[in-house]
C-alpha cells in the first residue's frame, strides 16, 4: 500500500499533511524557502496530485513529494545549491 496525501495546509510555521494511513505529519516551512516567504493566501493554494503522491503550488512553482516528507527531506534544490538567492 502506497501512502498518499489526503489534505494539506500551512500555518505560520509548518506544513501539515494528512496521510492515507491516518497519520498527520508536519514539516517546518524553513525547509521550503518558497513556502516560508509566501503569503498565507499563496500557501493556501496547494493542490494534491491525482495519486496523492505530491503537493503543488502553481503560483509559487513549488512541488513537494510525500515520499520526501516521510524521509525528512526539505528543499533538495536548495541543499544542492542550485537555487540562486531570490
Amino acid at each position: 500500500m502506497s501512502i498518499s496525501a489526503k489534505s494539506a495546509h500551512c500555518d505560520a510555521d509548518t506544513l501539515w499533511v494528512d496521510l492515507s494511513d491516518g497519520r498527520t505529519i508536519g514539516a517546518p516551512l524553513a525547509w521550503f524557502p518558497r513556502l516560508l516567504r509566501a503569503t498565507p493566501e499563496q500557501r493556501a493554494g496547494v493542490r494534491i496530485g491525482p495519486a496523492g503522491r505530491g503537493l503543488h503550488w502553481e503560483d509559487l512553482d513549488e512541488d513537494i513529494s510525500v515520499a520526501g516528507l516521510l524521509a525528512g527531506r526539505g528543499d533538495q534544490a536548495r541543499a544542492s545549491g542550485t537555487i540562486a538567492a531570490e
